[in-house]
């Protein structure tokens, strides 16, 4: 076995490989047994290292040039940018019994999401599949503490001082405040106001997403500003650091209400180099061949890592298809970072993650932070064209042009259809045909399932009309991150895919009418649906990213279309976990908020639903349901369990499931057991 070096103390590359190195070194400042010292099967222990990667980028370079506002940012006396980002990585003791390959994956903001989505419920699968796996920080906004993970970027200038522009924000309590911060997440900071323009700032509010705003006069509302560098403020800050603002109002800040400030804002991050980030620290760990640039090389230069994969959810997932979209698959020296990747729950959108003033934690609803930078054109992963702007683009047209398409699993809940646009990654913008996917690219749609995995079982209802959807899809995703490093490592094709067509008449449109619902009493089905529109932020924003207009003017909208619907209320041409498919009631892909949070009837986001069919016909008549009855479909609880495994088994075969997660999913069936009848 070869002995590995790791870098304990702070060490500056001083080799002319090294200096080439995008990372110019690790600052390791923990190295501890992974969960005390548990053993994962036969990978056995695992240690963790947490710490600090240093940077230095040249805003000259080719693949440098899409960062925006780099050239503006602080330079050395090499004329290279430094940042640095907080990382975590989890590596085998014995480092023969790592199987190869990286699993980075995209923090969502500032923490992990693979824990839940990939582990959770199959203790550890990734160490006991023996992937190095590896988190760094990437977002500037994200504040420090709680172990998060982030990015210390510097400030862009101009002529020695801030940069300004106009920023827009929204914020909704859930209970009455005298004040609130504008940052929407707890754990984010906003941009600073400046002083000296905070009497042109405009605070206005609104129930609904559509209706029109009523601005509250200035004089009844002021910023409060904490968190900053400066006199008479906190101090302690990290670089780039943003500080967090509050707005605090006469009479105070009323629940489910949007409130919406737009302000002249003052020290702008260079976020874009958060992209740069994961690139160079996934590029140094498959290529680097120093200690210095390299913790996992080892004697003979050899690096542990042979293939990457990554992996993000929700928002990192998009920030995986804009790191595609925007070239920074290719390293400074041309050489391809990701070999894989899996973009989960993304729906169709990227981000606000690389221009001036980007604040990467918004997103898109239907009911808020409708109008932020992240359902935009492109959608999909082939070429395109925009038929409001006419420009032509996909999602991995300059990996294509670079030679850097990595394999791509594009996994979403069927509420991204509802929620997030969904369709569009594979439909042309308008709705109208299915789009061609390229041979790089699988698709799999998780039906009856909301934007995050449900516990398995019906829960209460909480803030919206149905309880959540309780479909498990995480088993679905642990096969995939199987078949996605087989597809890499050993060419092994992956599982087909599976996502509703137009052509096949399961990807219909959104209204009831069309969709195939089966209007089930008591039930109010939606009468909107988050649709993304062509924005305009000024004359300046496809050029420059830079926003002079907000709220942006709305222009035409894109289409979008959902699942097709059976009898029973749930959808066809989706790829369904057991449950779902062998059903005890309808899994909707779509929630709607409770009059308890305000604006009742707006989408309640990303969530679906769940309602129970009666047991018996006779119930079933009574509450004039149109859906069938459990005694309908099943003549026993043994009947339905014979069903839902032999579902399940057909997924194993099909590779859609691991067979290990077979005994969980039985678990999961017997809890069913009280809705049926056990007297003849």
């Amino acid at each position: 076995m070869r002995r590995f070096c790791l870098l304990i103390l702070v060490v500056v590359a001083a080799c002319a490989s090294a200096a080439r190195a995008e990372v110019v070194r690790w600052e390791i400042a923990h190295r501890e047994p992974y969960q005390n010292g548990k053993s994962f099967g036969e990978r056995g222990l695992y240690e963790r290292l947490r710490g600090k990667v240093h940077f230095a980028i040249d805003p000259k370079n080719e693949h440098n040039q899409q960062i925006i506002d780099l050239a503006l940012a602080p330079q050395n006396d090499k004329k290279r940018v430094e940042f640095s980002a907080d990382f975590e990585m989890l590596v085998p003791n014995d480092r023969s019994q790592a199987n190869g390959a990286l699993f980075y994956e995209v923090n969502n903001r500032g923490g992990s999401t693979a824990k839940n989505l990939i582990d959770g419920g199959a203790e550890d699968f990734l160490c006991r599949q023996g992937f190095v796996i590896l988190w760094s920080g990437w977002i500037a906004e994200v504040q420090p503490g709680a172990g998060r993970w982030r990015l210390q970027t510097p400030f862009a200038t101009e002529d020695g001082k801030p940069l300004r522009g106009l920023v827009r924000s929204e914020f909704i309590l859930d209970k009455p405040a005298a004040r609130a911060s504008i940052a929407h997440r707890g754990n984010t900071g906003s941009f600073k106001p400046a002083e000296d323009l905070t009497r042109n700032a405009i605070l206005s509010f609104r129930e609904k997403e559509a209706e029109p705003r009523k601005v509250v006069p200035r004089g009844d509302w002021k910023f409060i500003v904490t968190n900053v560098t400066g006199e008479g403020v906190t101090g302690g800050m990290e670089t780039g650091q943003l500080p967090t603002v509050e707005i605090e109002l006469t009479g105070g800040l009323q629940p489910g209400l949007i409130y919406e400030v737009v302000y002249e804002a003052e020290d702008a991050p260079v976020q874009g180099c958060g992209m740069a980030g994961i690139r160079d620290i996934v590029s140094a760990l498959k290529f680097g061949e120093t200690t210095a640039t390299n913790p996992l090389v080892d004697d003979e230069k050899k690096s542990l890592i042979n293939r990457a994969h990554g992996f993000g959810t929700s928002q990192s997932g998009r920030l995986l298809r804009q790191f595609l979209w925007e070239g920074f698959n290719t390293d400074e020296q041309g050489r391809q970072v990701f070999d894989g990747v899996i973009a989960h729950v993304a729906g169709g959108g990227l981000g606000s993650f690389n221009h001036r003033f980007a604040s990467p934690t918004r997103t898109n609803s239907q009911h808020d932070e409708h109008l932020f930078p992240a359902d935009y054109f492109p959608f999909a992963y082939g070429d395109q064209q925009d038929p409001h702007t006419g420009q032509i683009d996909g999602i991995l047209r300059k990996c294509r042009e670079m030679k850097s398409v990595p394999k791509v699993f594009h996994a979403q809940s069927s509420s991204e259809y509802w929620h997030r646009s969904g369709s569009l990654v594979h439909t042309d913008p308008l709705g109208k045909t299915d789009a061609e996917i390229p041979a790089e690219v699988r698709l799999y749609t998780f039906g009856g399932s909301n934007h995050g995995p449900g516990g398995g079982t019906p829960g209460a209802k909480s803030n919206g009309q149905l309880p959540s959807s309780p479909a498990d899809y995480r088993p679905l995703l642990r096969a995939l991150v199987v078949a996605l490093d087989a597809w890499v490592k050993d060419n092994v094709a992956p599982p087909p895919s599976v996502y509703p067509l137009l052509s096949e008449k399961s990807l219909v449109g959104w209204q009831a009418e069309q969709s195939g619902w089966p209007k089930i009493p008591g039930v109010s089905y939606p009468q909107l649906i988050q649709q993304p529109a062509n924005l305009y932020r000024g004359p300046w924003w496809e050029s420059k990213r830079i926003a002079t207009l907000e709220p942006p003017e709305v222009r035409e909208s894109y289409g979008v279309r959902v699942p097709a619907m059976t009898v029973s209320g749930n959808e066809r041409g989706t790829l369904n976990v057991p449950a779902v498919a062998v059903p005890v009631g309808t899994y909707t892909s779509w929630n709607t908020r409770d009059a308890s949070i305000g604006a009742a009837g707006e989408l309640w986001s990303l969530q679906g639903g769940f309602i129970p069919f009666c047991k018996t016909a006779e119930e079933r008549e009574t509450a004039k349901d149109p859906r069938p009855a459990l005694a309908q479909l099943y003549t026993s609880y043994e009947d339905y369990e014979t069903k839902y495994l032999a579902a399940a088994d057909n997924l194993v075969k099909q590779r859609y499931l691991l067979e290990e997660d077979l005994p969980r999913l039985k678990t999961l069936c017997e809890k069913f057991k009280p809705w049926f009848k056990s007297d003849k």
